[in-house]
């Protein structure tokens, strides 16, 4: 869909004129994109659905030119959206027409590695993966593994804090993540933490880690990485229906068996990644959970003996345990290749992202069924059973008249889903332009005053990645009022695709 939008006034031209002059100032050569057709590459996100190329955008390789942007758009009174790759599912790096994008693709570099202390230092732009294999050889790794691993970025991964198949025993960025380096949008750069365990003073780390780009641009990341588990084993368990395999899943935590890793897939996921893989996933059951042991081997045979048990007991029709890494790397290759496999069976698919209690599993899956009768939109289920983290994909066609505005409505209905039987409306994906609206569903608007009054104290002119997260943005000077009156900026409708 093409929008006509009025062509700007003089006015309008020549302070873009002027900004991209005090860029181009800060950050030479071609450290500046400012020409319409080159700012399309920059237009979305992961969640395509909304396009808007920002005025500008700005790619800086030094902290020094990160700090003078900032500053200097601070003064000027200029919007700054920040994006590390691009790759987020709820819009969280969506430009506004009227900012700057503060692209941070040009910090790849790993600075440092300390086997002994086992740490590393890294700029946000490194791509996860990147990290695991370049300490891989010394046997560590990094443990937080989103399924798009091989192309986000660190800077990204604390921004949204996201998590990945073995979030469920070795935590979410927030808990590898001790260290970072900031900039604030008044150009002051910050070191927050560091390479020791327990900083002491306020929590400035965690706070920063999920902050979705509202407080500051990070520029440097200290992680933990950890050592290689001697062994590692995977069960592929299928399962008549989702209800029994979601039942497993609440019974197996319950036992007191923490996976590595626990997933599950229905039966569209899995007849889509068998086809787009092929690496033998059963066929025949409506449920497929992929779960991974680690720890010696001893410890490893012990607990796939009892997660066998466990899987049989709700009434398992398939139980198949992995022999050699080969085929443990083969149980997991479906299931990152999930995603896009759906490209098999859907011309589009809008991909949820929520958190429930494990003992409500059985329930909401049942409950999800109902709700794709009632919209009318297929639905294939790929998450993170260990931990509650629902990714449902609803199946649409853009281009069929009113499958995008069903589909959404769908999604919607899942997350107040989720609220409802106690859980969040994110667990990975961040809350971005695709969840803004529903945040008065989980939070009152006490709650909503007090986390933007954190945003005050870092951003106060409200300049820094505008329009994400809340609904509505109260001016900080009436926050520091007992009472919010008025004082609200309403954000405009994004184009839509």
């Amino acid at each position: 869909m093409t929008i006509c939008m009025p062509a700007p006034d003089q006015a309008v031209l020549a302070r873009r004129e002027q900004i991209v002059a005090a860029l181009r100032a800060i950050v030479p050569g071609e450290g500046v994109i400012s020409d319409p057709p080159s700012l399309k590459a920059y237009e979305t996100d992961a969640l395509t659905a909304y396009r808007q190329p920002p005025m500008v955008a700005v790619l800086p390789t030094t902290v020094e030119q990160v700090a003078a942007v900032l500053s200097w758009c601070r003064r000027e009174g200029v919007k700054v959206v920040p994006r590390g790759a691009g790759t987020s599912l709820s819009g969280g790096s969506l430009p506004l027409a009227d900012s700057v994008l503060l692209c941070m693709a040009r910090f790849n570099r790993i600075l440092a590695v300390d086997y002994e202390n086992r740490t590393a230092v890294v700029q946000p732009g490194v791509t996860n993966l990147a990290v695991t294999r370049a300490v891989e050889a010394a046997g560590f790794y990094y443990a937080p593994d989103p399924s798009s691993q091989i192309a986000c970025s660190i800077g990204g991964n604390v921004a949204e804090n996201s998590g990945g198949v073995h979030c469920l025993k070795y935590g979410l960025t927030t808990n590898n993540v001790i260290g970072l380096e900031i900039v604030t949008i008044d150009g002051e750069v910050l070191r927050l933490g560091g390479g020791h365990l327990d900083p002491a003073g306020l929590d400035l780390v965690g706070l920063m880690v999920g902050s979705e780009g509202l407080l500051a641009v990070v520029t440097e990341v200290t992680v933990r990485i950890l050592p290689k588990p001697q062994t590692a084993r995977a069960l592929l368990i299928g399962f008549p229906t989702v209800e029994q395999g979601g039942q497993c899943v609440a019974d197996v935590i319950a036992a007191g068996v923490i996976p590595s890793g626990m997933e599950m897939m229905d039966r569209p996921a899995i007849a889509a990644a068998e086809a787009f893989v092929n690496v033998g996933y059963p066929l025949d059951v409506d449920a497929l959970l992929i779960v991974e042991l680690d720890g010696p081997g001893a410890e490893c045979d012990h607990l796939v003996e009892a997660v066998q048990a466990i899987a049989l007991r709700n009434g398992a029709v398939s139980c198949r345990a992995s022999t050699n890494e080969t085929e443990r790397l083969s149980f997991w290759a479906g299931r990152k290749a999930a995603f896009p496999a759906m490209g098999r069976i859907a011309p589009d698919f809008y991909c949820m992202d929520g958190t429930i209690p494990r003992r409500r599993l059985p329930e909401v899956l049942t409950r999800m069924t109902a709700l794709s009768k009632v919209h009318g939109l297929a639905v294939a289920n790929v998450f993170h059973a260990g931990d509650g983290n629902l990714h449902p994909l609803i199946l649409y066609d853009a281009n069929a008249p009113g499958e995008l505005d069903r589909a959404e409505a769908f999604g919607s209905d899942i997350l107040r889903l989720c609220v409802e039987v106690g859980g969040v409306l994110t667990g990975e994906h961040g809350v971005g332009i695709e969840k803004r609206d529903l945040m008065p569903v989980m939070f009152t608007q006490t709650d909503l005053a007090h986390q933007q009054r954190v945003k005050c104290a870092f951003d106060p002119e409200l300049l820094l990645n505008p329009g994400k997260v809340f609904p509505t943005l109260h001016r900080c000077a009436e926050l520091g009022r007992t009472h919010v009156h008025g004082g609200q900026m309403r954000f405009p409708e994004l184009p839509r695709f």
